[in-house]
């Protein structure tokens, strides 16, 4: 892994943790509960809290889009599964 996927990681990790600070989206917290309860270790369902939210940052960043709150809460929703990363 590069220094930039390290960097992009961490950071990613940086919001999904930022917002279960603010709670916003609860959604999120909503999330991680599942997954743990669910026999996923916390830091894994950080990872794939993450992984939702990656195609949002990535729009905003990348292509200076909108962040798409609808479509992170309905992939947060699909957890652990992650059928959108076999559609990029």
């Amino acid at each position: 892994m590069s220094d930039e996927e390290q960097l992009d990681q961490a950071m990613l990790f940086e919001v999904v943790e930022n917002q279960l600070a603010d709670n916003y989206p609860k959604e999120v917290k909503a999330t991680l509960l599942r997954l743990c309860m669910t026999g996923n270790s916390r830091d894994d369902a950080i990872e794939l809290i993450a992984c939702a939210l990656a195609p949002e940052m990535i729009d905003v960043i990348e292509h200076q889009q909108d962040f798409n709150l609808e479509r992170y809460i309905a992939h947060l929703s699909l957890l652990p599964q992650t059928p959108w990363i076999d559609q990029e």
